[in-house]
Parts: structure tokens; C-alpha cells; sequence
């Protein structure tokens, strides 16, 4: 069986657990590679470079996906990068300027592996000749003989730790054993007899089996004692050297975070952890019968409204056509990943959406690495970090400051509506964070959306026409790629918890509006419920509300005149519509900002749920009234409900015209004084005080109707003195 082109190993299967980004799994600084090559000094990245570049330590959540090539074992060169890129020339153009979106030297990246990291991956694995009759490591019924790959895991005798660089060295040979078995079996011959070990991989509840809160670290995961009960300490130490440990060949870092080209990583390692994981596998089923423990199948993430993915054009032939013509071109595309690049689009183009997503994601990284470095100055990040360091990885990439406090300079070169794009499909929690759910083995790869796929390579075009240089206008002007650059220039964020918002007050002012047709009871038998028409105190507050609308009229489009019914004629969604369309910096939002936003998301959320419970509950009696089966009691609450709607409507439209007003204005809120600002966060939570009120009180078991009015007419008082005293964000803005 011959390991060609990309092979998946969910190893995110051993646990489930709500990973907190950590930053690939390489950690603190800890014990010297010894038996490491001393670091060459015009090697970038290594020694006293590297050191100099150490992160801090940030969350990243970790994919556990793995990724193959086949490669010729060990035959790879040693090999350098250029560190000249922006050398000492300053700062790159600004966007916009004839080089300001060129790349630096892309053709003289020979690798993104450091020297030791090379080394330990590229050589370390081949200097020991010995050869091991896989019949010594594999039963005759198929079954791993693991006594007889744990044995070749060193420990230093020191504190007995394991020592990676010999387990490394005295594994290499067990891995060149596993991959000629391998490769001498058919495809058929393999499925017949691993492919039901595989299977357990679709289950993330491993960890769970002995433990609860799952460490945030593959790292520490894989030290942990819930799983060495389940597999086995010794097993769990052959697992470390392979993934999970910066100290040993971490593969899973090396290639999700697209440092690896294509003929890096020796087949053989790929081969063994194909057989690593078929014999966790079975060892895993031992373990459930000797348990008598269930194994449970969690359900797969499905991605729902799809249609809010929505940002570029459908993706046809001859776009892709021009694509693989731009990645051979383009500035952005380090030029010994070209083949991850190509295979990405092909596999597009034969509908193997999750495969182009598994393959584009680390490539985007990498090139935006190559950016990053460029842009920062900073060539040498380019390269793996060692034990003591963290890579460069997506998280520092898309924060606003460097490690030292600068600013990072790759934002402001990417500009807002790219930041956007990429902190809504990988970032922001409400998103679909594609890359977290791929790497953890949570999505189904044989059913992935072409939707999603789709964006992803929409806007990965056009990032390679936006860093390409002048010989390639014909191509970035070709009418089929203008469409893609609009729709990539436009983006604004989606799933920010600003964009969010603005979406809840839509969708609450949509529900309020089903409130005219509501089923109500004839004009000529109103009279029938006693107390119909008692409507003073109702109209009173109606005033109060047009009041209210009259003072905040100088904060709305000048399209919004005022006229002899400001409530009907104002409080539209038409209005709504056109303030949430004002496009709102959400790009590191500051936490003030963040704060008020959910409050103003929580007001949003109730206001709904009482047009939810008002829709529902005047339904039912309009039923129960028309069926005559209301009570006494019951009727007299039904003509409490109906006298209520009449203001409720009103002035839950307005609650949401404040809430999209202030919104608008909510970075006026880092104006406020830390007295001020306490004060208007107190008079946000009683505004939500007030809608959490009323979810009680229109609540079919308490239809509080009275209290309501009483308790609106209180929180009306209140907005009025708020305004009038010029308290609010929209006061500050103008």
C-alpha cells in the first residue's frame, strides 16, 4: 500500500473537550536537546536568534489532525532560508503604493524547518541501520505487539523522563519496518484488516472514560493518567515522541501549521502513525471489555444557515483555471509548497471539499507567515520554533501587538475587511471555526459543505491576486476575478458579537411586526370582555413613548422626519435595516466596547422572547375564546393581554431602536470616564432588568398584564431622564 497524497489521522479522538486555542501544543522552555547539532550560527532561527524571538505563551486551540506525504526516507538536504526578506530596508509600502502588496523572495525559502528541527525530523529517524522483522512487531492475527515498539523509548536516568532524541534515533528503524509492510499490502489487504481499528476515531469521548475536565494541551493530554489507564503508560510515551511534544518530532504542529513542504516528512512516519493508531484501537477494545465500559459516538458539528457563509461567488472550472496560474505566480505562495497549493485546488475541482480545506488552511498560514515576517521585520519567525520557543501561528499573526508590545504590521497590511474574514471562519465562537472542528475530527469529511469550501479558496484567490506584483495585472483585472475582489473588499464580519447583535435586533423586530395579524376578537364583540375599554393608562404611555422618539430623532438619518405619528412612522424596520447597515469597526473591539455589547445583546435576546410568548399566548386565547372555553377569570386576562399589546409593541420597538442607536455609537463608550462609564453600564442592566420583567410576566403560567404596565411606565421614566441628561453613547458621538 503506497502512502500517497494526504492521510488524515484524527487523533483529536482521544478526548472531548472545548479546546482554548492553545498555541500548538509546544510549550515552555525545557531540558536542551543534547544530542542536537550545536546551532549554526548563519542558520536562522536556531541559537541565540531563536532565543531572541521567544513568544509568550498563548492558548491556541490545537488541531488534531495530521497530514502525510510521501517522501524519499531521509534523502533531503540540509537546507537554508533567506533571512534578507525587508532586511534593514524599513517597513514595506503601505497597501496601495506599486510594491506595497509585494512578497519578498519567496523562491529563496528552501524550507520553514530550523535546523534542529530538520534535523530531528529529517535525519535523526535514519542514522540507526538496524532492520526489524515486522512479524516481531505485528501478530499473525494482526494485532500490534506493542512490548516490542515501547522498548525502543529511552528514558534519561536522571528523573526517567523520556529522552527524545535516542527514542527518535531507536524508533527509526520500526517506522522503516511498518512502512515497507505497509506498502506491500493492496488497498484492499489493508482495509480487510485495519479498518475496523479505525473506527474508534469517530468517538471523543476516550478521555472521559476515566476523567472530566480535560487538559488544554495535547501535550498534557497525552502525560495524562486518565489515559495511561486506559492505554498503558509506556504506550503513551511512544505517542509523545511522534505528536504532542515539542521535544520530540511534533509532527502535528510541524503540519497543521504549514511549516512542512511536500518532501519533508518521511513516509515512514506517516506509515507509523497509520499503525499507532490501529493498535490504540486495540488496545482500546481490551480495555471496554475488561471494563465493561460503553464507548459513546458523539454526533458530528453540522454547520447550519449556511447561507450567512455566503461572501464570495460560486467557484466555476475556469476560475480555478486562472487560480493555478495565480499560485505559480504569486508572491504569497512559498515556492516549495506549490504542490499542497495545486492539490488543494484539485481536490476542489473533484469535489473533495474537506481534503482543499485540510490542504489550503496550513498554506494560508504559511503564506501569511511569510507576510508577518515580512512585515515585522522579522525574518527569522519564519522558521519552527524549538523547545523553548512557540511558533508563529495564526494567534500572534491576527493580534493587534507583537510579543513586545508593537504593533503587529500584518492587519494593517491585510486591511479590516481580510481580518474580518479570518477572525470570522477561525476565530470568533459563533462562527464555524472551520479549523478547530477539522483538526478535531468533529465534522464529517465525506459529507464537508461546498459552501464553506468554497469561501475559503474564494478568499484564498484573492489574497494571491492582492500580493502578486504588476506582470500579473491581466490576470488580477480578468472579469471572472473582479467579481471575487468586490466581494473581498466589502466583506465586513458576520460573526463578531457586534454583527451578531445586529442580526437579534432584526430578527426581534421581524417577530414584532407579526403582531397586526394577530388573530383579535371582532369590534362588535369587544364589549363582551369586560374592561376592553379601558385604554387611559395605555394611551399614556404611548405618549411617553413619542416623547421619547422626539428627542432621539436628532440621532437618526436625516431621512427620518418627524410626523403626526412618530410610532408608526419611525419605529420601523426600515430604519433598523438602514442603522445596522452602518458599517462598525469590530476589529479588536476594546473590552468596554465588548461589555456594553452584551448587555445590548441580552436586552435584544428578552424583547424576543416576549414577542415569542405574546405571538403564542394570544393565539391560544383567541382559540380558547372563539372555542368558548375561557373562564371568568380567564377572559378578564385575555382583555388584559389585548389592552397591553397595544403599548407593548411600541415600546418594544423602541428598546431596539436605543439598542441599534447605541450601538452605532458604542466606541463612544471609551470616552466615558471610569465613574461615567459604571453609571451607564447600571442603567443598560436595569433596561434589562426591565425586558427580563417582562419575559416573567407574559409568561403563559403568570400573565402578569397590570404589573406590566405599571413596570413600563417606571423603566419609560427612566430612558427619559437618561436623554435628557444626554448619557447615552449617541450624545457622545455627535
Amino acid at each position: 500500500m503506497c502512502f500517497k497524497g494526504r492521510l488524515p489521522i484524527r487523533a483529536g479522538s482521544l478526548w472531548r473537550h472545548k479546546c482554548p486555542r492553545c498555541r500548538g501544543c509546544a510549550g515552555a522552555a525545557g531540558r536542551a536537546k543534547a544530542e542536537l547539532p550545536r546551532p549554526d550560527p548563519n542558520f536562522p532561527g536556531c541559537g541565540a536568534a531563536a532565543a531572541s524571538t521567544q513568544l509568550p505563551r498563548r492558548p491556541w486551540q490545537h488541531a488534531e489532525g495530521l497530514l502525510g506525504r510521501r517522501t524519499a526516507p531521509g534523502t533531503r538536504p540540509q537546507t537554508r532560508v533567506q533571512s534578507s526578506a525587508r532586511g534593514a530596508e524599513g517597513r514595506p509600502p503601505p497597501p496601495g503604493t506599486p510594491n506595497g502588496r509585494e512578497m519578498a523572495l519567496p523562491d529563496s525559502v528552501t524550507t520553514c524547518l530550523s535546523q534542529p528541527v530538520h534535523y530531528a525530523i529529517c535525519k535523526l529517524g535514519f542514522e540507526k541501520k538496524d532492520t526489524y522483522d515486522i512479524d516481531n512487531i505485528l501478530s499473525g492475527s494482526g494485532e500490534v505487539c506493542w512490548p516490542a515498539v515501547t522498548e525502543h523509548v529511552c528514558y534519561l536516568e536522571s528523573d526517567r523522563s523520556v529522552d527524545y532524541i535516542k527514542s527518535i534515533r531507536s524508533l527509526g528503524p520500526v517506522c522503516e519496518s511498518v512502512n515497507s509492510y505497509f506498502k506491500s499490502l493492496t488497498k484492499k489487504q489493508f482495509v480487510i484488516h485495519y479498518a475496523s481499528w479505525f473506527h474508534w476515531t469517530n468517538c471523543t469521548e476516550v478521555y472521559l472514560l476515566k476523567g472530566n475536565d480535560c487538559p488544554f494541551l495535547l501535550r498534557d493530554l497525552l502525560a495524562s493518567e486518565q489515559l495511561a489507564d486506559v492505554f498503558g503508560q509506556a504506550v503513551m510515551n511512544v505517542l509523545r515522541v511522534f505528536i504532542g511534544s515539542p521535544h520530540g518530532l511534533n509532527l502535528r504542529n510541524v503540519l497543521w501549521h504549514g511549516f512542512a513542504s511536500p518532501q519533508e516528512i518521511p513516509a515512514k512516519y506517516c506509515a507509523m502513525l497509520l499503525f499507532l493508531t490501529a493498535g490504540l484501537g486495540q488496545l482500546l477494545q481490551t480495555y471496554l471489555l475488561q471494563t465493561k465500559s460503553v464507548l459513546v459516538h458523539q454526533p458530528y458539528v453540522i454547520f447550519i444557515s449556511l447561507e450567512e457563509l455566503d461572501a464570495f461567488p460560486d467557484l466555476n472550472s475556469e476560475i480555478l483555471s486562472i487560480a493555478e496560474e495565480l499560485v505559480k505566480l504569486s508572491g504569497f505562495v512559498l515556492k516549495i509548497m506549490l504542490p499542497f497549493w495545486i492539490a488543494a485546488l484539485t481536490a476542489f475541482k473533484q469535489s473533495r471539499y474537506a481534503d482543499s480545506v485540510i490542504l489550503l488552511l496550513p498554506q494560508l498560514e504559511a503564506g501569511l507567515r511569510l507576510l508577518f515576517t515580512t512585515t515585522n521585520k522579522c525574518p527569522n519567525r519564519l522558521l519552527t520554533a524549538e523547545s523553548s520557543a512557540l511558533y508563529t501561528t495564526f494567534d500572534e499573526m491576527l493580534a493587534k501587538h507583537l510579543d513586545n508590545e508593537e504593533v503587529n504590521q500584518l492587519p494593517v497590511v491585510l486591511e479590516e475587511p481580510a481580518m474580518d474574514f479570518l477572525w470570522d471562519f477561525l476565530n470568533h465562537q459563533e462562527g464555524p471555526r472551520i479549523r478547530d472542528h477539522l483538526s478535531h475530527g468533529e465534522i464529517n469529511l465525506e459529507t464537508f459543505p461546498r459552501e464553506i469550501a468554497n469561501q475559503i479558496v474564494g478568499f484564498a484567490i484573492t489574497i494571491l491576486c492582492r500580493f502578486s506584483d504588476e506582470a500579473m495585472y491581466s490576470l488580477k483585472e480578468h472579469m471572472l476575478i473582479k467579481p471575487l475582489m468586490n466581494c473581498a473588499s466589502c466583506y465586513q464580519s458576520r460573526f463578531h458579537p457586534i454583527s451578531r447583535l445586529k442580526k437579534q435586533v432584526l430578527e426581534c423586530m421581524k417577530s414584532i411586526h407579526l403582531w397586526p395579524e394577530l388573530a383579535t376578537v371582532p369590534e362588535e364583540q369587544e364589549q363582551r370582555i369586560k374592561g376592553l375599554e379601558g385604554n387611559a393608562e395605555a394611551n399614556t404611555l404611548i405618549l411617553m413613548i413619542s416623547e421619547i422618539i422626539s428627542q432621539l430623532q436628532h440621532y437618526m438619518p436625516q431621512n427620518c422626519c418627524s410626523s403626526d405619528d412618530p410610532i408608526n412612522s419611525i419605529l420601523t424596520e426600515r430604519l433598523l435595516v438602514e442603522l445596522c447597515d452602518t458599517r462598525i469597526c469590530t476589529l479588536y473591539s476594546p473590552r468596554p466596547v465588548l461589555e456594553v455589547v452584551v448587555i445590548l445583546r441580552k436586552i435584544s435576546a428578552q424583547c424576543h422572547q416576549v414577542s415569542q410568548q405574546v405571538i403564542a399566548g394570544a393565539a391560544l386565547r383567541h382559540t380558547q375564546w372563539l372555542n368558548k372555553t375561557l373562564h371568568s377569570r380567564q377572559r378578564h386576562n385575555y382583555r388584559r393581554m389585548l389592552n397591553s399589546i397595544k403599548f407593548l409593541s411600541p415600546v418594544l420597538r423602541l428598546v431596539l431602536l436605543l439598542i441599534t442607536l447605541e450601538l452605532v455609537s458604542v466606541h463612544s463608550v471609551c470616552k466615558k470616564n471610569p465613574f461615567d462609564y459604571q453609571q451607564y453600564l447600571k442603567f443598560l442592566k436595569s433596561v434589562l432588568q426591565y425586558t427580563e420583567n417582562l419575559v416573567t410576566y407574559t409568561s403563559p403560567d403568570k400573565n402578569k398584564w397590570d404589573e406590566t404596565m405599571e413596570l413600563t411606565k417606571k423603566t419609560l421614566i427612566k430612558i427619559q431622564k437618561i436623554s435628557d441628561r444626554k448619557l447615552m453613547l449617541m450624545h457622545l458621538a455627535t
